[in-house]
């Protein structure tokens, strides 16, 4: 499983140890991810994420899941948020030919 967050792409970056004897030794900063599960309104289910603890700010802020995917333009989304997106444009359209 990737380190890298499914909303924000927020992944590994690496940078220097530094001493107090200005001695410089390699180490990576790991985003803090976190197993969240939101549920989508338009799909009916829970759906279980892998996010930063920013993006799950960023969703609560924006009004829940739904609302995050379809207000953010495809070209700010990681692949796997864009599936999703695309699933829950499907199930939308489907519900609109429906009623």
């Amino acid at each position: 499983m990737a380190r890298r967050c499914g909303i924000t792409g927020k992944g590994v970056m690496s940078g220097n140890n530094v001493s107090h004897a200005n001695n410089k030794t390699r180490r990576r900063f790991l985003p803090n991810l976190q197993e969240q599960s939101f549920f989508s309104d338009v799909l009916g289910t829970s759906i279980q994420l892998r996010l930063s603890a920013n993006g799950i700010r960023t969703i609560e802020h924006n009004g829940g899941l739904d609302a995050f995917l379809l207000g953010t333009p495809d070209r700010r989304l990681p692949d796997e948020a864009r599936t999703l997106k695309r699933r829950i444009e499907r199930a939308q359209a489907k519900k609109a030919v429906a009623a």
